[in-house]
């Protein structure tokens, strides 16, 4: 692919690199940069425009399922597969004759929304979270809840395939259970979508997504299955309960001392309904309980106001009392 000469330099290699972004959601084939200095054939054209017009397509359609399309930019290539696949079994060839079959299939909505489910997890993610969750956070919420002779109440929102609640229940059982003997921790877990919830059912995983448990931990709480899967010990397991809910119409009463709500509701969902979410989600908690979300995820603060801010570079918030 020959650059274009009237754009400056640092120009020409954003360029280059848009583009290969676009390339690698669509085939494995370009792997590096030097790839992109061959000549453009039709079929790489072809698969650059599917990739627009698949944005365009999400853009129009996420807003009228109440969902951000900015919290899909970085990860459209998931949905955008999986929309590909669906046009094909439809014998639909393009995303306008899809946009003309919902008008006049609108059940086929309900099909498209399971499709915007993103499932990008692994066990610890956002680590610097989790240091502050072991080191400061649990042991705080755990003396209380024994102080007051009740269990401590955690949920993790959006669990997807189930790395969160059980990395929970293993910082628990390896770091913090021996400090409150006596106290039981319990860990409920939804997710809208089946699929992913028995994978946590499972409970077995690529290495990739258990790379960012502690070693010792590692040695003591997983098997190898396969070449490259491990399996979580089943007494570890067996700490987490999950259940099938979609937040937007459901949630579990509470109240909770702890709750995982990241990459979810203030990343997907359009503001006023994320505003909704999260004022039922304070309703559920603790006086003072924790509320942890992705670390980029927004949330409304000045319409949520029963929640503050606990710490604003690892996005954790705190409700009053």
């Amino acid at each position: 692919m020959s650059t274009d000469p009237s754009l400056p330099e640092g120009r020409r290699k954003f360029r280059a690199t848009e583009i290969h972004d676009k390339l690698q959601m669509v085939t494995p084939k370009y792997r590096n940069i030097g790839d992109l200095r061959k000549p453009i054939t039709k079929d790489t054209e072809n698969m650059i425009a599917e990739i627009k017009d698949c944005s365009s397509f999400l853009q129009w359609a996420l807003p009228k399922m109440k969902m951000r399309w900015r919290g899909f930019r970085k990860v459209k290539r998931q949905v955008c597969k999986r929309l590909l696949l669906r046009m094909q079994e439809l014998h639909i060839h393009n995303h306008q004759s899809y946009r003309e079959f919902l008008d006049k299939h609108p059940q086929e909505w309900e099909k498209l929304e399971k499709l915007t489910h993103i499932s990008i997890s692994r066990f610890f993610r956002d680590y610097k979270s989790w240091e502050m969750l072991g080191k400061k956070l649990l042991p705080s919420l755990a003396a209380n809840a024994a102080r007051h002779k009740r269990d401590l109440n955690c949920w993790s929102a959006g669990c997807a395939s189930g790395e969160e609640p059980y990395s929970l229940a293993l910082l628990w059982n390896h770091k913090l259970a021996s400090e409150f003997p006596g106290l039981t921790m319990h860990i409920l877990a939804t997710d809208a979508d089946e699929h992913l919830l028995q994978r946590a059912w499972q409970s077995c995983y690529p290495e990739s997504n258990v790379k960012h448990v502690p070693k010792e931990w590692f040695q003591k709480s997983f098997q190898q299955q396969e070449k490259d899967i491990f399996c979580l010990d089943k007494n570890i397991c067996q700490k987490v309960d999950f259940k099938k809910q979609d937040i937007r119409k459901e949630m579990p009463e509470g109240p909770f001392d702890l709750v995982f709500c990241k990459n979810l509701v203030g990343m997907y969902f359009v503001h006023d309904q994320a505003v909704e979410i999260f004022n039922k989600i304070s309703i559920r908690m603790q006086p003072a309980g924790i509320l942890m979300l992705g670390n980029h995820e927004p949330f409304p603060e000045r319409e949520v106001d029963s929640i503050y801010v606990f710490n604003r570079g690892l996005n954790i918030y705190q409700k009053k009392g």
